[in-house]
C-alpha cells in the first residue's frame, strides 16, 4: 500500500478504526479478528483504538485488548504496525460520554493502555477530547511527561481546534505528531484543522471519514457526486471519498471503521485510486453547493 511519512510516523495511507468492533451492535469476536487480519494483510500499518471503545462499564479497554490479541495471532510481522490509542474520554456504560483531562488520570490511563496492548511503549497516544474543567495545556502536559518517561513513543490530540493544535504543539515543544478530528463529505467543519496540520507537517487522521457507522453505507445516495465519480472508475463511492480525502494533503491518513473484512479491503484500495482533476472538481463543486 502507498505509504505516508509525517515526521517519524510512517504508515499506510489508509488506517483501520477499531471502534465498530467493540461498541453497541459489535460483531462476534472471530469476525472482528478476521477484519483486523484482513486489514494487516492488505498493508494497513496504523490501527486506531481508545480505552473508551467499549460497550459496558466493566469492559474498559475492550477494543485495545481485541486488537492486541489479533496482532498476536496474525501470521505476519507486526513490528511495523503502529497502534494509536487515546485517553481522556470515558463511557460510564449508560451510553453517554464524559471527559477527564486531569493529568494524573491521563498518565494512569496511558499506563493501563500500554499494559492492555502488551507493549513497553505505546506507538501513538492521543488526548481524546478536551475537558472543559481542566486547562488544555495541563492535559497536554501529561503527554510531555509520558513522552519523557518512555511510556509513549509519540503524542497526538483529538477533537481539537486550530488554536488547540498550536497550544498543544507549543506545550509539547514541537513534538505534536497527529491530530484526529471528524472529517468526511458529511462533516467538513474540520477542514481548517486539516489545512493547518498540512502547513505544520502534522498527520491529520480523519475519524468517521465515510460519515459514521450508520451513514457509511449510504454515502453514495447521500452525496450523489461521489456515486457519479465512482461509476466512472468502477469502484465504490466509499473508495472515492477516501481517495478524495487523501488528495487534500500528504499528511492525511483516513481511519475508516470496519467490522467486516470486505469493508476494510475495499477501503484500502482507495490508496491506489487516482482521481483526475475533473473528478476532484466534480466533488468539490458538489460539496460547496448549498
Amino acid at each position: 500500500m502507498q505509504q505516508r511519512a509525517v515526521g517519524d510516523l510512517s504508515v499506510g495511507a489508509i488506517g483501520l478504526g477499531g471502534m465498530p468492533m467493540s461498541i453497541e451492535g459489535r460483531p462476534e469476536e472471530s469476525r472482528s479478528v478476521s477484519t483486523i487480519h484482513a486489514a494487516l494483510d492488505a498493508g494497513v500499518t496504523l490501527v486506531d483504538t481508545a480505552d473508551a471503545y467499549h460497550r459496558d462499564a466493566a469492559e474498559v479497554g475492550h477494543n485495545e485488548e481485541l486488537i492486541a490479541g489479533a496482532l498476536r495471532s496474525w501470521s505476519g510481522d507486526a513490528s511495523s504496525v503502529v497502534i494509536a490509542t487515546k485517553g481522556g474520554h470515558l463511557r460510564p456504560g449508560d451510553g453517554s460520554w464524559t471527559q477527564n483531562g486531569d493529568p494524573a488520570y491521563l498518565k494512569e490511563a496511558a499506563r493501563a493502555s500500554a499494559k492492555r496492548l502488551g507493549v513497553e511503549a505505546i506507538g501513538l497516544y492521543q488526548f481524546h477530547r478536551p475537558d472543559p474543567s481542566v486547562p488544555y495545556a495541563e492535559s497536554v502536559g501529561a503527554l510531555v511527561e509520558l513522552l519523557d518517561e518512555g511510556v509513549i513513543e509519540r503524542a497526538g490530540i483529538s477533537n481539537a481546534s486550530v488554536a488547540q493544535i498550536d497550544e498543544a504543539n507549543e506545550v509539547l515543544g514541537g513534538r505534536l505528531v497527529s491530530v484526529q478530528n471528524q472529517f468526511s463529505p458529511a462533516f467538513l467543519s474540520s477542514r481548517a484543522e486539516l489545512e493547518h496540520c498540512a502547513a505544520l507537517g502534522i498527520a491529520f487522521l480523519p475519524w468517521s471519514p465515510l460519515g459514521g457507522i450508520r451513514r457509511a453505507a449510504d454515502l453514495g445516495s447521500t452525496h450523489g457526486a461521489f456515486a457519479e465519480v465512482a461509476a466512472r472508475h468502477g469502484v465504490s463511492p466509499q473508495q472515492v471519498a477516501l481517495a478524495w480525502e487523501l488528495s487534500l494533503a500528504p499528511v492525511v491518513v483516513p481511519i475508516p471503521g470496519a467490522s467486516r473484512p470486505a469493508s476494510i479491503e475495499d477501503s484500502v484500495q482507495a490508496a491506489s485510486l487516482e482521481l483526475s482533476a475533473d473528478d476532484l472538481a466534480t466533488l468539490e463543486a458538489a460539496l460547496h453547493t448549498p
